[in-house]
């Protein structure tokens, strides 16, 4: 039983990749490269597992993709800063944490991605709302059917699966390709 439910497991998460769009997926290539060209910055978060997706990707692209490099990526997660984070919860309301950081260093430009396996996380959809208004280039990371946050990015980039775990790992199968392509493409250059 046990090996059988690994096999489903992955049978189902492999079906699952195969449902993400290759286009969507292009033009988050193409934004996170234009952003390191351009010097503008970017930032992630997101909520729990996704939160950690969040802290796991700016790592990747500041020191995984950046190192060794002159020009680097700028990249902030917002579920980092754990003072700020828990202050703004305290003081001001959960669903402020992401929006009140966003108020303190987004410019125009900016890429601002959320990610939420639900796609219905208040306090990203709030930070999401800000940055469209200001003028930064929103992402957002869904799964199950993309939730308010896919019909709220300019980029929605869907993991097409009911179940969050496999939602989840999507997403860090995604971040993961991301890096590895975004290293191979800048040392060509």
């Amino acid at each position: 039983m046990i090996r059988e439910y690994l096999v489903d497991y992955s049978t189902g998460l492999s079906k699952a990749l195969e449902g993400v769009s290759p286009e969507r997926f292009e033009e988050f290539v193409q934004l996170l490269e234009s952003a390191y060209q351009d010097g503008r910055r970017v930032f992630f978060m997101g909520n729990g597992g996704s939160g950690s997706t969040a802290s796991h990707f700016a790592c990747d692209l500041n020191k995984g993709v950046s190192y060794g490099r002159q020009k680097r990526f700028q990249v902030i997660s917002l579920n980092d800063n754990l003072a700020t984070l828990t202050a703004y919860a305290n003081d001001v309301s959960y669903e402020d944490v992401f929006v009140e950081q966003l108020k303190n260093f987004l410019r125009p430009g900016d890429l601002v991605v959320g990610i939420s396996g639900s796609g219905n996380s208040p306090n990203v959809l709030k930070a999401i709302a800000y940055a469209n208004g200001l003028g930064a280039h929103t992402v957002g990371l869904c799964g199950f059917d993309g939730g308010k946050l896919a019909r709220t990015v300019r980029t929605p980039l869907l993991a097409p699966v009911h179940d969050m775990q496999k939602a989840e790992d999507i997403h860090m199968i995604l971040l993961h390709v991301v890096m590895q392509l975004l290293c191979a493409r800048l040392q060509a250059e």
